[in-house]
């Protein structure tokens, strides 16, 4: 098959690239917006057109959550107009699409870990964007599997991991939220599912994936300083409304995620375990 693959720079995007080398019986088109603007209809009709794409990984996102407040139309473009492109593309040539999505659907009182059925109800600029999305590519390509992930870190680009890494090392104290709740993501974890998943084949509909437990963020500081042997930082917990923020956060935003395992086979990571793997990277380079 002929894959495209959208924000191949950015964290996802460069763990399918590490990936990519065992699936090689597929040509994967690795973009990120110097290859193809996205937000440009033309241009992605003629790229899919062009490279006779047979789907579409789309990783791609507009991810500055407290930004987007004051940002919608780039938001927009990103988040829900691209997709909507890619999606009508792609679905002309009766191909399939993976479409990357987010806990920020749902704004947190539920208190029980979400499933696929519950009613969306996004509380920012960010995930309104990212809902809009959503329903814009099962418009539009029948054939679309919408993977909603949270919590999102890996050894590339920008990420909550990489930074309290770096302020255990510039600060003596640090405070950060505990009653914000959910599960860490390694990247690599989700990138192996959705690998999988186009292997064995698209199945339409929305899926749930993150690593498997359930934290705070203060919880994850707290691992994150103790795997790494971060010992000169006293980590102390905050109330969200000690950290004011642009965008308003899920209080609780577990992803239930059965029907992805049982639908694909999946055995997914603690995620401890794989904050360990993404640190030992980390020390490595």
């Amino acid at each position: 098959m002929n894959i495209l693959i959208t924000g191949c720079n950015g964290q996802l995007g460069s763990e399918i690239r590490l990936l990519e080398k065992d699936y090689n019986q597929h040509t994967f088109f690795n973009t990120d917006k110097d290859e193809l603007d996205i937000t440009d209809q033309q241009a992605v009709n003629d790229f899919i057109c062009r490279n006779e794409i047979d789907g579409v990984v789309n990783c791609a996102a507009y991810t500055a959550v407290d930004k987007a407040e004051n940002d919608q139309k780039l938001s927009t473009a990103l988040n829900t107009e691209a997709p909507a492109y890619m999606a009508a593309a792609i679905g002309q040539r009766g191909g399939w699409m993976v479409h990357v999505s987010t806990d920020y659907v749902f704004n947190g009182k539920k208190f029980t870990p979400y499933v696929e059925t519950d009613t969306p109800c996004p509380d920012s600029v960010y995930g309104n964007t990212k809902l809009a999305g959503e329903l814009a590519v099962s418009k539009f390509c029948k054939n679309t599997m919408i993977i909603r992930t949270a919590w999102l870190y890996s050894p590339f680009g920008n990420n909550f991991v990489k930074t309290m890494l770096r302020l255990g090392g510039e600060k003596s104290e640090l405070g950060v939220v505990f009653d914000q709740i959910g599960t860490p993501t390694y990247a690599r974890d989700l990138a192996v599912a959705i690998l999988t998943a186009v292997e064995k084949g698209v199945k339409p509909g929305v899926y749930h994936f993150s690593n498997e437990g359930v934290c705070s963020w203060y919880d994850f500081t707290k691992a994150i300083h103790r795997i790494a042997g971060v010992t000169s930082c006293h980590v102390k917990p905050l109330h969200t409304a000690e950290y004011p923020t642009a965008a308003t956060r899920p209080a609780y935003s577990v992803l239930d995620k059965t029907k992805i395992k049982e639908t694909y086979g999946l055995e997914i990571p603690y995620w401890e375990d794989s904050l360990a793997e993404c640190i030992k990277i980390l020390a490595d380079k």
